[in-house]
């Protein structure tokens, strides 16, 4: 299963699989206890796949955080816990992510982080990689999925 259906839903612990579309919003399964819940519209609610990190130069997809996490941990959880203090979470990331955004990366935003990733990990959904071919994670990628780039 690809991060396209994964979703993190505001005010919720955890991470979710989409299971269906209703009319009035989705079903969604948690990952952590397998319990289906109902989802509104009006709720907030991210596909990781659609989530960024803010670096110095650019917006880095989530994906490819996640993949730099799993090479620095050998495809193991991560060796500090989400619930370290904040210097240890920011002296992780930066190994991680050396250029991220100090000032628009929070501290809770790497826990956010660290805690998907080792859920993701302890339920074998480890294939960070796109659906398609990368082509170096350029804007405007999205378009071209499904062309033959040669």
């Amino acid at each position: 299963m690809s991060l396209d259906k994964i979703l993190a839903i505001s005010g919720k612990p955890g991470l979710y699989e989409l299971k269906a579309q209703t009319r009035s919003g989705f079903v969604a399964e948690s990952l952590i206890d397998g319990k289906r819940i109902t989802v509104g519209l009006r709720n907030n609610v991210s596909l990781l796949s659609e989530i960024a990190i803010y670096t110095l130069k650019e917006e880095i997809p989530l994906r490819e955080v996640l993949r730099k996490i799993k090479e620095k941990e050998n495809g193991g959880e991560t060796s500090v816990s989400h619930k370290e203090e904040k210097v240890k979470l920011e002296e992780y990331f930066f190994e991680v992510l050396p250029d991220y955004d100090e000032d628009r990366v929070y501290p809770g935003d790497i826990k956010k982080i660290i805690q998907w990733y080792n859920l993701l990990i302890s339920k074998g959904l480890d294939d960070f990689e796109e659906e398609t071919s990368e082509t170096e994670g350029k804007e405007g990628d999205e378009e071209k999925k499904g062309e033959d780039i040669g």
